[in-house]
């Protein structure tokens, strides 16, 4: 057993196991025998997801999870130390096992998620020890037991995205491990530190990992996972492959289409009414708009069955692609390039529906190939209601360790499952902006049974690696562009066998965290199943649907003086440079107003950089810059509007700081102006690049 020097770590790992991974049981037994084969079948029936599981389970999460984060009201709670943190380290014939999880069953691993960094990652050996056999059922490197083909091939067993170099991708194993009696995970290699969880140092390894799995009640039938019963199932593990590599998504037959094409003016709605029972199993349709992007934010579906608003959400977000005219296809939504939009969740109803599209916004808005298909359902004492629900954190504050924030994907009171999220945004910052974790409270949880390792990590890629993947059945970015600069990125995750039952509610926070303090268009959506009467906590999100989408990074940041006629560096707009890059940074030992600064790095001389900003007022000003020093920082010229207004301001050889110059008489031009700053003079000892950098520009 782990032993800390430290008396606050000494007792962590006990806490963890009895608050993460020695599960409570579920309220009620019985139920059909859970095998590889029924999980499978779970994994890939649409229908068996509407209705409340049978037998009933809790799903939880092991992770590697910063163990500093204790409770909201107390420091760390946003810590992000989220790798190598175990339960504890056994040692086994001289082997040291570092323990990732250890769960009482009968239950079932259901979703398994590693990333690595640091020499020779991620070809430890990885155990997987069923029924306190002490002998491994699985044993193996992890990467080739998670996406190496050692338990099963793609799709259930994959790294994304495929475009990114191996290591730098997350590793997925979908394939479910059932268990009778108990279930422990280890990992093995020299690159681990014992004496110091969370370790990253030269020379050792980093390890990040979360386990969703899922524990029945004690008197659940469980047949354990070994080889026989791999072989015993190979048909069915073969049909599911099958299945799950083409998404396949076929229609019950004898279903009835009801057609949902309209031409809507602002304000405007079309409604399709059901008046008997059934369930729908297909949506699609396309938008055609003068502003596309907006009618996919601004069009909002709804859906009432049997009298209880459940769905309101953006189309966009509805069919995982946002406000983007994208491509995707998971088990559930599709989209094309030709922008048909699809769905295949299974939505029953005991008596009647309506399905309504919204126009929320100022332009006109074509519905066209819009159908939706309902097909017969015997309604029962297990069937759900669908939900969608969405909203918009519109700028957003995105910012590092305690000046993070939790924002709310769901709030659900009642009884169901929750089924899967995703998240559209536009970044405006040179910086990755999802270090977050999630955080999921079930049934009144103080602390959360669900405790992950970044937004990224979660979504099933790794190291905030801006490469779309999008033919996963479960996990897709379909655009990774905002990423690293400012633009557009949008995630989904859809869960099969990791859905998360409640009995009386289920709270869903996502950590908003990065290391660049930024503003940020933030938009969740959430899908879950509830028992009639359960109810969506979040209020339908109408200013965010009408609000102008970002497309560009002056929608958030406009390059307009203020009323005080000052502008912030990293507001002004960039117009171009022949050499270095530019981006907007923040440090943590510059006191830039806002936050952040315009930063020019690696200039050469001779070459000018130009911004642009407006004005609503003309005439002549005093200038009042405000620049960063630093050891290598250069000499510039610079100019406005084509007149020069410093003449070799040396901002280098200094500490890091921040000084301020004058400039008197400068013409200020109503409408558009033009900075160009150029560099005249390399730093002081920095013979080839120096920096420039600009926090705020103030006019009297």
């Amino acid at each position: 057993m782990y032993k800390s020097k430290s008396p606050s770590l000494l007792f962590r790992p006990a806490l963890i196991v009895a608050g993460f991974c020695i599960a409570a049981a579920s309220c009620l037994a019985g139920g059909p025998t859970v095998t590889i084969g029924s999980l499978l079948d779970e994994m890939t029936n649409r229908d068996e997801r509407a209705r409340f599981p049978d037998p009933v389970f809790t799903c939880k999460q092991c992770s590697s999870y910063d163990r500093d984060s204790v409770a909201k009201d107390q420091p760390g709670w946003f810590a992000n130390r989220d790798r190598s943190m175990f339960l504890r380290v056994e040692k086994h014939n001289g082997r040291r096992e570092f323990v990732m999880m250890d769960a009482d069953g009968p239950g079932a691993i259901v979703r398994f998620w590693m990333t690595f960094s640091g020499k020779d990652s991620g070809r430890g050996t990885m155990r997987v020890y069923i029924d306190e056999n002490p002998a491994p059922a699985i044993e193996g490197a992890a990467f080739n037991i998670l996406s190496g083909g050692l338990v099963t091939s793609a799709p259930l067993a994959a790294s994304e995205p495929a475009a990114t170099p191996y290591q730098r991708r997350g590793h997925n194993l979908y394939f479910p491990i059932p268990y009778a009696k108990h279930c422990k995970i280890t990992y093995e290699s020299t690159g681990l530190r014992e004496d110091d969880y969370g370790a990253k140092q030269p020379g050792t390894e980093a390890v990040y990992y979360n386990i969703n799995y899922r524990t029945y009640d004690a008197s659940a039938k469980v047949v354990s996972y070994s080889r026989e019963e791999m072989q015993k199932n190979r048909k069915a593990v073969a049909g599911a492959l099958a299945s799950l590599a083409g998404n396949k998504k076929t229609l019950a037959p004898g279903g009835v289409t009801h057609r949902l094409d309209a031409s809507l003016q602002p304000g405007e709605s079309k409604t399709v009414a059901v008046d008997n029972p059934g369930a729908i199993q297909h949506i699609a349709l396309r938008l055609h708009a003068e502003k596309q992007e907006q009618a996919f934010r601004s069009t909002v579906l709804e859906i009432i069955f049997d009298g209880e608003k459940t769905v309101w959400t953006p189309v966009g977000d509805f069919f995982g692609i946002g406000y983007k005219q994208l491509y995707t296809n998971t088990w559930y939504t599709s989209a094309d390039e030709n922008g048909l939009m699809q769905a295949y969740w299974i939505m029953p109803f005991a008596k009647n529906c309506t399905i309504t599209l919204h126009n929320l916004g100022t332009q006109p808005v074509r519905v066209a190939d819009a159908s939706v298909n309902v097909k017969g359902w015997n309604w029962d004492g297990r069937s759900m209601h669908f939900g969608a629900g969405w909203r918009q954190y519109t700028r957003a504050l995105a910012a590092p360790h305690e000046q993070a924030m939790d924002v709310n994907f769901a709030s659900l009171k009642g009884k169901g499952v929750y089924v899967g999220d995703g998240v559209a945004l536009f970044n405006t910052g040179y910086k990755w902006w999802g270090e977050g974790d999630e955080k999921v409270y079930v049934d009144g949880e103080k602390f959360p049974s669900h405790f992950g390792t970044g937004t990224e990590d979660y979504y099933g890629y790794a190291w905030c690696r801006p490469e779309t993947f999008t033919d996963h059945p479960f996990i897709a970015q379909p655009s990774g562009a905002g990423n690293f600069s400012p633009r557009y990125t949008v995630n989904a995750r859809v869960r099969a066998l990791d859905a998360i039952p409640f009995t009386k509610s289920l709270q869903f926070d996502m950590e908003l965290w990065s290391s660049l303090r930024m503003t940020i268009n933030y938009a969740p959506v959430a899908f879950w199943y509830m028992l009639p009467g359960g109810r969506n906590l979040t209020p339908d999100d109408i200013a965010g649907a009408r609000e102008p989408v970002a497309l560009d990074r002056t929608d958030l940041y406009p390059p307009i003086l203020d009323k005080d006629l000052g502008i912030e560096g990293e507001n002004l707009l960039w117009l171009g440079t022949p050499s270095g890059l530019v981006s907007y940074q923040t440090h943590d030992a510059a006191q830039w107003s806002g936050g952040l600064q315009l930063h020019w790095r690696d200039a050469e001389v001779g070459n000018q950089a130009k911004f642009g900003f407006d004005s609503n007022v003309e005439g002549r000003f005093t200038l009042t810059g405000t620049f960063t020093v630093a050891r290598d920082y250069g000499v510039f010229d610079i100019y406005l509007n084509g007149r020069k207004i410093f003449s070799k301001l040396d901002l280098g050889g200094r500490d890091l700081g921040i000084m301020q110059f004058k400039a008197e008489s400068v013409n200020l031009l109503k409408g558009g102006n033009v900075l160009e700053i150029e560099l005249v003079k390399h730093a002081e000892g920095a013979s080839k690049k120096s920096h420039f950098g600009l926090d705020k520009l103030s006019f009297q």
